[in-house]
């Protein structure tokens, strides 16, 4: 089977000091290799360093060591100026809760991280409202966050992360929030949204559906990724 690796993983090495003067151990020579359109789910137990993986692979936090190439370039090889750079143009982010600002509209929502890279307005309109049609929004474009329900809100998150066409999507427990049913509705939607867009995803979940869903499941257990079925 032909890959297409869009994401490499070597050694990666994540650790926070202690009250205590010493380290704790986060990531521990964690290896991942995921591929061009890979639905990707990590799981694991709560605290494990789940949510620090999907930080240090986004560049919102650098690694004490190891390597993270996406599409063939060291990310960290960059300062932080182009790591600002990258995050914006080469990945979308979604959590657990919305983070929708308020004051603007659920087009105008979509646009911002088309905007704040240099986008021309009228090109960032019209693919956020194509993407709006993808999710079955288009009615709601200019509802402001507070007229959402939390399903639609949450939509509106997952397309937004989208609006860059990024190399990866990195979503951390993106339905947490919501209610069993409408969360069921959003896996269904992750899941066509990558196969349609050929989107890469990897995705931290609790949820063991979720996990199911996915192309493939990696468990993090004591700082490193496991597959499920090797084990």
């Amino acid at each position: 089977m032909k890959t297409d690796p869009i994401l490499v993983v070597d050694a990666l090495v994540k650790s926070y000091p202690t009250a205590g003067g010493g380290a704790l151990s986060v990531l521990d020579h964690l290896d991942l290799t995921v591929n061009r359109g890979e639905f990707v789910a990590v799981t694991g137990e709560s605290g494990c360093g789940k949510s620090t993986l999907l930080h240090v692979l986004g560049a919102l936090d650098r690694p004490d060591s190891g390597r993270v190439v996406v599409d063939g370039a060291d990310v960290f090889s960059d300062d932080d100026e182009a790591l600002s750079a990258f995050r914006n143009k080469r990945i979308g982010f979604v959590f657990q809760f919305h983070h929708l600002l308020p004051e603007f509209t659920a087009l105008e929502n979509v646009m911002m991280p088309a905007l704040v890279g240099g986008r021309r307005p009228e090109e960032a309109r019209s693919r956020a409202r194509d993407l709006l049609a993808q999710v079955g929004l288009a009615e709601r474009s200019e509802h402001r966050p507070g007229e959402l329900s939390g399903g639609e809100k949450q939509r509106v998150a997952i397309i937004r992360a989208l609006m860059n066409e990024p190399d990866i999507v990195l979503a951390d427990e993106p339905t947490g929030n919501l209610d069993e049913n409408t969360a069921e509705v959003l896996h269904r939607e992750l899941i066509r949204l990558s196969g349609d867009l050929g989107q890469t995803f990897i995705v931290v979940t609790h949820n063991r559906e979720f996990a199911d869903m996915a192309g493939r499941e990696m468990i993090l257990e004591h700082g490193q990724l496991r597959n499920p079925a090797a084990l």
